[in-house]
């Protein structure tokens, strides 16, 4: 369970919790239920971020929810007014979200206010009334969150940073594993997919934390330090992602060797329990491990030399390459983590970390929220848009069979639809079978439980317990998140109503009526299946890709100070890399019918992630270490690789192709290869003159010959496949 969640779980359970106590103590439970609705409907828009944009969004949900619940009551009164303010309001609220995902977070808000007007629990007070206390409960949700926060400022940077280290040390694991024979690389890919997407979304919420933080409260000492600690873990992602060694390579390379490669992994390994105990210290507040990382590093090395002093170079000359390569790459990456480790323990205090505020503002992700925006989307080409129109037919049929039926409780059915409804099929498919199942696990729960006791205090306890787990755990399993949540329902509506086996019985009900409405409507409501959209989605990474490859080009023929552009065009790609695996994923989760040319889409998406992999390895090197001037060789390299790209954007594009160099490259590579063979026989000469150990600079002339040279053919042979399997889906998509 991740220490974010459950902070913000208990901060809305005591929210929630304390106006029931208070006004039920007084006569006046309806007010205290009025107060924790708005609690409950703006913690969604609670979310990590800058603290302006955690008030302004906390705001925004508890107006548009008082609004909005205000709007639907008076309408709900009227027959003739339900039906188009069900349709108006769904759809309007709805299609907010076009404004991102704090928006659709706010969105949120308004709709369950909407859904939540026909709950009618009593009329005591008026609509009007119970709609300024939903105000003043989102009001009172942001100041007991602000306090909390004030509290200890730093909990949500701590946590959230604890939570990366976690997250980067489990992408460390799952790097090495690939060095490991006995594993399914296929599925071990798709975790890679996964993690890399987790990791994103987490840099970006690091990056609103850390760098507008700075523009607020200015340059404190605790400030600069975490965006160091920060700086140095997304180096760490970059440092993994352009390490693709060619494993096979290796594992052959050292076929008789085997306990040499079994140290190198396991250091690897080590690195990274080693940043997961630092990531749980950081967020436990507990005492830092003792960092063994140094000591671990010189046995990699002693190693590393020993197996230098074992073999004859001349005959393993590649090997010894691969190793040193492998033993560079650990190496950075324990530097990282010492620096980490340095940073936390006030060991780095006199280091210099200087920006241009305009130049870092540029690392944010800005939102446009002008109207063009809203007129933009207003169309059937837009998910948003079919989406909002989809939710709003389906709640109102759920409105119609629920009050047709008589259903007891029926807004459970809207509630049901709300929460499980995705702009994609996939999600919604995968939130309707959790939500049944942990639903059906719940009422069971609830059910042996009834039997065993009807003491209302126990309801009241399991009630609260159930709540604080349910929202702990909603954004991680929502499984169990939906039985907490069923458990909660039952036991509150328990010591509300004495037949609590009636309750148990109409929550699943409405529960199966909405959630089988849910997955219906998605299937046959102007659905937008990621087939439909995945060739521009290719298009944008394979684009952000070439434009990261070529700073790398400019880069190693300028050698100066890293530009901006660079760092930007880096993040892009990665960002733009994590889109394309995220909508692979949701294909994947669509109906068998609608995953056209899946593996063709694999294919590319798994050639889209190697080719960045292998711009970050060659951008790395270049970066990080002494280079020779950019030959003509390489030119011609980096300029086959950029028409193949080219080429597979026009084939998606459906634009004329670029004339291939390949007579060109062919000969680049021979001068290239002939230029690492006269590195290797001058050593040679030098090992049989007597001259055992190698000078720096030869040493890293020949990686640099070995590494650029390998890097090139690699990226080249991937950017012709790339182009071939992008044709070979538009012939199919043609057919």
């Amino acid at each position: 369970m991740r220490s974010t969640d459950f902070s913000k779980a208990i901060v809305l359970t005591i929210a929630i919790v304390t106006p029931i106590g208070i006004f039920s103590e007084v006569g006046n439970l309806e007010i205290g239920i009025s107060i924790a609705m708005g609690c409950l409907l703006s913690s969604p828009s609670d979310v990590p971020g800058s603290f302006k944009h955690k008030v302004n969004g906390v705001l925004a949900a508890a107006l548009l929810g008082a609004t909005s619940f205000l709007i639907a009551g008076y309408a709900a009164t009227f027959l003739w007014a339900v039906i188009p303010m069900l349709l108006l309001m769904i759809f309007s609220i709805s299609y907010l979200s076009v404004y991102g995902f704090r928006a659709s977070l706010v969105t949120f808000a308004g709709l369950l206010a909407v859904v939540l007007s026909f709950a009618n629990l009593s009329s005591g007070i008026e609509i009007w009334q119970k709609s300024l206390l939903i105000l003043s409960g989102g009001i009172w949700y942001l100041i007991i969150s602000i306090a909390w926060y004030f509290i200890k400022p730093e909990r949500a940077t701590e946590q959230l940073l604890g939570e990366t280290m976690e997250i980067t040390a489990d992408y460390l694991r799952l790097r090495i594993k690939l060095l490991r024979s006995d594993h399914n690389n296929q599925e071990l890919q798709k975790e890679l997919f996964q993690l890399q997407t987790d990791l994103n979304e987490h840099h970006e919420s690091l990056r609103e934390i850390l760098i507008r933080s700075r523009k607020t409260s200015g340059s404190s000492g605790y400030a600069r330090k975490r965006l160091l600690i920060f700086i140095d873990l997304v180096d760490m992602l970059e440092l993994a992602m352009a390490h693709p060694i060619d494993y096979e390579r290796m594992r052959k390379s050292f076929e008789n060797d085997g306990e040499t490669l079994k140290i190198f992994g396991d250091f690897t390994l080590k690195l990274a329990d080693q940043l997961e105990k630092i990531g749980l210290a950081v967020h436990k507040h507990i005492e830092l491990p003792e960092n063994k990382v140094p000591d671990e590093l010189k046995l990699v090395k002693k190693t590393l030399n020993d197996f230098r002093n074992s073999i004859q170079i001349e005959e393993r000359r590649e090997a010894m390459l691969l190793l040193r390569n492998l033993f560079d790459y650990q190496s950075k990456q324990a530097q990282k983590i010492n620096n980490i480790d340095r940073i936390l323990r006030n060991l780095d205090n006199k280091k210099k970390f200087l920006f241009k505020e305009k130049e870092v503002q540029k690392f944010l992700t800005q939102q446009d929220y002008s109207l063009k925006t809203i007129f933009t989307n207003l169309n059937f080409s837009s998910a948003i848009f079919r989406h909002s129109l989809r939710l709003a037919l389906v709640v109102l049929i759920g409105y119609l069979i629920g009050n047709y039926f008589s259903v007891q409780n029926s807004y459970w059915i809207l509630l049901t639809i709300v929460v499980i409804m995705r702009p994609n099929y996939g999600l919604t498919k995968v939130r309707t079978r959790k939500r049944i199942v942990g639903t059906l696990i719940g009422g069971a729960i609830a059910i042996g439980i009834v039997f065993f006791t009807q003491n209302t205090i126990v309801y009241a306890i399991l009630g609260i317990l159930s709540l604080t787990l349910a929202f702990s755990l909603i954004q991680r399993n929502y499984t169990t998140a939906a039985i907490f949540i069923t458990l909660s329902i039952i036991f509150i509506y328990a010591l509300l109503q004495p037949e609590v086996l009636n309750v148990i019985q109409f929550r699943i009900i409405d529960t199966l009526i909405g959630a089988g409405l849910a997955a219906f409507g998605n299937l046959i409501l102007w659905p937008k299946w990621e087939a439909q959209n995945i060739n521009n989605v290719i298009a944008t990474s394979i684009k952000a890709n070439l434009d990261y490859l070529d700073q790398i080009d400019e880069y190693y023929h300028k050698k100066e100070n890293l530009p901006l552009s660079y760092k930007l065009a880096r993040k892009k790609a990665f960002i733009e890399m994590g889109n394309l695996s995220g909508a692979f994923q949701r294909m994947t989760q669509e109906p068998k019918s609608r995953q056209k040319y899946l593996p063709t889409v694999y294919e590319i998406v798994g050639l889209n992630h190697t080719f960045l992999t292998a711009s970050a390895s060659l951008g790395t090197y270049i970066r990080t270490h002494p280079t020779t001037r950019a030959s003509a060789d390489f030119d011609i390299y980096t300029s086959a690789i950029s028409v193949n790209l080219n080429n597979s954007v026009n084939i998606l594009e459906k634009r004329e192709l670029l004339k291939n160099v390949t007579n060109e490259t062919s000969k680049a590579g021979e001068s290239l290869h002939r230029k690492f063979d006269e590195l290797a026989n001058e050593r040679n000469v030098e090992i049989k003159a007597g001259k055992e150990k190698i000078d720096e600079q030869m040493r890293l002339k020949l990686q640099e010959a070995h590494l650029v040279t390998g890097q090139l053919e690699w990226l080249l042979d991937i950017s012709e496949k790339l182009q071939d399997n992008v044709g070979s889906l538009n012939r199919k998509e043609n057919e």
